[in-house]
């Protein structure tokens, strides 16, 4: 199985997942821990993916998705954005209607 097809494993197996520098608790960037906080706030269950664990990860989801930077937040296993557009959206409320459409 290639990362490739493990990437596509993940985002298709979970309705929120979010590849980011760290974890939730333990965010390792700024924009990471912005983008997790965001989804904490909206109380909505995600699953995280630690992309400093692993390099082949890490460059992987920037070619799965053709997006240079992390963290990346795929909804119903489609590409959502990074921070700035998570955040854009949490603030003129669109992310919130996305999840609601998704539940």
């Amino acid at each position: 199985m290639t990362i490739q097809d493990q990437l596509k494993e993940v985002i298709e197996g979970n309705e929120i997942v979010l590849f980011m520098k760290g974890t939730p608790d333990f965010p390792q960037c700024g924009f990471s821990s912005r983008t997790a906080s965001i989804l904490q706030a909206l109380d909505v269950r995600f699953a995280s993916v630690d992309v400093l664990a692993d390099h082949m990860v890490r460059e992987g989801i920037k070619e799965y998705s053709q997006w240079p930077t992390i963290p990346q937040l795929y909804i119903h296993g489609q590409f959502v954005g990074g921070c700035d557009i998570v955040t854009e959206m949490y603030e003129n409320g669109d992310l919130q209607n996305l999840l609601n459409q998704a539940a």
